[in-house]
């Protein structure tokens, strides 16, 4: 693959705050008037609506106090830090954690996601990936030059409490040689969690096969009522052939501090490392003392959030459900929405740019998860209530207009 290829599928005009860049050129199938209304951007979280963590600034400022002694710690992050986060990410997913040589702390779990990946796929290696699922994943394996098998995730046909995942089709994957099944627990875009049973399938054929299983973890702290949750560390799985992702950009609204953190196997955690050296060096000094109030929130903060994120998800599920036509299911955590759209008479695609061109109203198309559900939209639904409410009002609106 030459270069100009591999960055040829990088393609970013969807990424969130990128549309800033895409143009009003061949727009003659608009149909219409503006609608007013205030503009929401549903590609990502809205951080003024859902504010920080109570204490974030003050620990950043306190790592900023600190000087030299923050801002350059090892590559992998400061290690008090990392003991610290160890017992209590141990204590989350019902596994130890190694704080030592088990844990990196990195810009973003963008950034573990891009150092797992790399640390594990190589030109021609077998990747699982599942589809629909987060756009990176597949992007990632692409530029790393690893051989894509597709697993399907059929979320709207599965019952409540069932992710859908093709588990024949995962085995049929592993057992064509895929050696790193990689995928999102939530899922993103569809908000759905896997079972305790597909988890336990997946640590079963990922232990029957030696396969490696990068799983982001995101989203696991926001789940809605009724929600329960496994962790595939926990399972009877060997803990050097799985990286775990977490972090509190989303939850926690932390996104402006770039952080993340992988976690697990000690070989891979080194490979992570010695990329992060080269790439970043480290997380930003200062940010990583913002990890001190992670899953130290005040009591009853996340209750809270939960509370008012469900709250939100309730009343966009209505007004979907109440376009003829159109499937949303039921987001189980997360604060993503991805509702399957009626016939238009434009492409949705088109209706994409539609929508942020006469409605100020911005989402991600399914296009970008996966190449099946071109038909979807995703939406961030983390943001001010009545505004969310009154964008998709006006989504609606363009529905009707442009219904086939």
């Amino acid at each position: 693959m030459t270069i100009q290829a591999k960055f040829s599928r990088l393609g970013t005009d969807n990424a969130p705050g990128q549309e800033v860049r895409q143009g009003g050129d061949g727009t003659d199938f608009l149909q219409g008037d503006r609608l007013p209304g205030r503009r929401v951007d549903f590609s990502h979280g809205d951080v003024d609506a859902h504010e920080p963590t109570p204490g974030s600034f003050e620990a950043f400022a306190a790592g900023v106090a600190l000087g030299g002694a923050q801002a350059y710690t090892e590559y992998r992050g400061d290690l008090g830090i990392r003991e610290d986060l160890a017992t209590r990410l141990a204590a989350f997913t019902g596994a130890p954690v190694d704080a030592r040589d088990g844990m990196i702390v990195t810009p973003g779990t963008q950034g573990a996601l891009f150092l797992a990946v790399a640390a594990t796929v190589a030109r021609g290696d077998k990747v699982a990936i599942v589809q629909p699922d987060y756009f990176a994943n597949r992007k990632l394996v692409e530029f790393f030059e690893g051989d894509m098998i597709p697993v399907q995730m059929g979320y709207r046909a599965a019952g409540p409490g069932q992710a859908g995942l093709d588990l024949d089709g995962l085995e049929a994957a592993l057992r064509a040689g895929a050696k790193v099944f990689l995928f999102s627990n939530p899922n993103n875009p569809a908000g759905v969690v896997y079972s305790k049973g597909e988890i336990a399938r997946i640590a079963a054929l990922a232990a029957q096969y030696g396969a490696t299983v990068i799983v982001d973890q995101l989203y696991s702290r926001l789940l809605y009522t009724g929600a329960s949750y496994t962790h595939l560390r926990a399972m009877d799985l060997d803990p050097e052939n799985v990286i775990t992702i977490m972090g509190p950009s989303k939850t926690e609204s932390l996104s402006g501090y770039r952080l993340g953190v992988g976690f697990g196997s000690r070989d891979i955690i080194a490979r992570m490392e010695k990329l992060q050296a080269i790439v970043s060096l480290r997380a930003a000094g200062y940010s990583q003392a913002v990890l001190r109030t992670w899953f130290n929130e005040p009591e009853g903060w996340m209750t809270e959030r939960i509370a008012r994120h469900q709250a939100i998800r309730d009343d966009l599920l209505a007004l979907f459900r109440g376009i003829d036509g159109c499937f949303a299911r039921t987001p189980e955590a997360g604060s993503y929405l991805f509702p399957r759209l009626p016939a238009l008479t434009i492409t949705h695609g088109a209706f994409v740019k539609a929508l942020r061109l006469q409605a100020d109203v911005i989402v991600t198309p399914g296009t970008e998860f996966s190449p099946h559900t071109g038909d979807s939209i995703r939406l961030n639904f983390s943001q001010d209530h009545a505004a969310a409410v009154a964008a998709a009002e006006r989504l609606a609106t363009l529905v009707e207009r442009y219904r086939a």
